[in-house]
């Protein structure tokens, strides 16, 4: 299953339509206001027209009538007193200008009940009977927060049906168009180094996909190269490597045999023998290594922690008694994990081996069994370098001279089968802690 190192787990189409919403939101919030000053223009041009025709009529109208100058100003008070919204009087000024418009806000007497309302109302200079009068028309703007309420409402309910759809549209692109995606994957999730067989991926019409395709191809085929070139190098140097290193030292027990040697003779030879036993040990420690890195270790098999402790104690038991050690034990619990068997053992062996080794004379060794733990202690005098302590060939300490290798070996192991150790030292004990969930 895939993790996270940071934060929840998202679907990349998840990601696409959350920002996709947000994008669409954003805009069609801004839309709204922009509705409003467009509505809001268009009212106003609208009632600009409107109030033009209604002084156009009105000045053809009057001039149509035949009305005497004492009629006129009857008729002319009469339709300012009808009209509340026109206004109609002689001008003091003759000049004629341009129209002009403007906005006002007052009560309206119209309404009932009276309200304040917006109105647009229009100046004109017009003559009647060939004498100048100014006309003043004023309309009722409609209500442009209205207008914009119902396009913002009518925009909301486009938004959930535009989100709506990207969420089924979401679901069908996940399983149609990522289809090719998820088949490569899952070529990959079986994938196995160790069968050495070529992979084969579905053919996709999409040209990404098949992009990757190819290279995942090329990939896995230079990878299944390598891998048959390392496992071959490691096959025959454990061949070539540790046969001569046998031959040597076996001619040197027959020298020490049949041969007649000073003790100075002597005590080259066991330092040479000494010497080729520590390579031999150093030869086997990297061939094991390097078949932990090539994977060639099965890890299907269920292994009981307990039961190979048991074992490793007893094998071990002379070595501690050769250096009076007291080796407490508590394996009341069972811990059953899935991995390699061998690999599992010697991990087991080391640890019990370097708290033999590194171990004091008359020391102790605690052994505790919980149930997700191995817990290995043993008594020494100074802690170990924290910042090498798994590193190969890395000095630790000065107390013993080792291969190097025996703590990697056990980290590469934990990191194998996904576990994790820990060392700690406290109260003059070195802690081993293997950690298998």
């Amino acid at each position: 299953m895939a993790r996270a190192t940071n934060g929840k787990v998202e679907k990349l189409l998840s990601k696409t339509l959350r920002t996709f919403t947000l994008y669409s939101l954003v805009v069609l919030a801004a839309s709204v206001p922009a509705y409003y000053y467009l509505v809001d223009d268009i009212w106003l041009r609208e009632l600009d027209e409107h109030n033009t025709i209604i002084a156009d009529r009105t000045k053809n109208e009057l001039n149509r009538l035949p009305l005497t100058d004492t009629a006129l100003a009857e008729s002319i008070a009469l339709w300012n007193k009808i009209q509340p919204g026109t206004n109609l009087q002689k001008a003091t000024d003759t000049a004629t200008g341009p129209d002009s418009a403007y906005t006002v806000i007052r009560q309206n007497l119209n309404a009932s009940p009276k309200t304040i309302d917006r109105f647009r109302g229009l100046v004109r200079l017009i003559f009647i009977n060939n004498k100048p009068y100014l006309l003043t028309v004023e309309t009722n703007v409609e209500e442009t927060e209205e207008t914009a309420i119902a396009i913002a409402a009518l925009t909301l309910v486009f938004f959930l049906i535009l989100v709506i759809g990207f969420l089924l549209l979401n679901r069908r692109l996940s399983v149609q168009l990522w289809k090719p995606f998820r088949s490569t994957l899952s070529t990959l999730q079986n994938f196995n180094l160790n069968n050495q067989t070529a992979v084969t991926f579905e053919r996709s019409n999409t040209f990404e996909f098949e992009e990757l395709n190819t290279a995942l191809g090329k990939l896995l085929a230079h990878s299944i190269a390598v891998y048959k070139t390392q496992k071959e190098f490691t096959e025959n140097a454990s061949h070539e490597l540790q046969t001569p290193l046998a031959i040597i030292k076996n001619r040197l027990d027959l020298l020490l045999q049949k041969e007649t040697v000073t003790d100075r003779q002597y005590q080259i030879v066991e330092e040479i023998n000494t010497t080729l036993t520590h390579i031999s040990r150093i030869n086997k420690n990297l061939l094991l290594l390097a078949r932990i890195d090539n994977q060639q270790f099965a890890d299907n098999e269920q292994i009981d922690i307990r039961q190979i402790a048991e074992q490793c104690l007893e094998d071990f038991k002379e070595h501690a008694d050769q250096k009076n050690i007291l080796v407490n034990v508590d394996l009341k619990n069972d811990i059953i994990v899935e991995g390699n068997n061998t690999l599992a053992t010697i991990l087991l062996s080391n640890l019990l081996l370097n708290a033999i080794r590194h171990n004091t004379q008359n020391g102790t060794i605690n052994i505790l069994i919980t149930k997700h733990e191995l817990c290995i202690a043993n008594s020494g005098k100074a802690g170990l370098n924290t910042s090498a302590i798994f590193k190969r060939f890395a000095k630790t300490s000065n107390e013993h001279a080792g291969s190097g290798l025996g703590l990697a070996i056990i980290q590469q192991i934990c990191h194998r089968h996904n576990w994790s150790i820990d060392y700690r030292f406290t109260d003059n004990l070195h802690t081993f802690i293997i950690y298998f969930k």
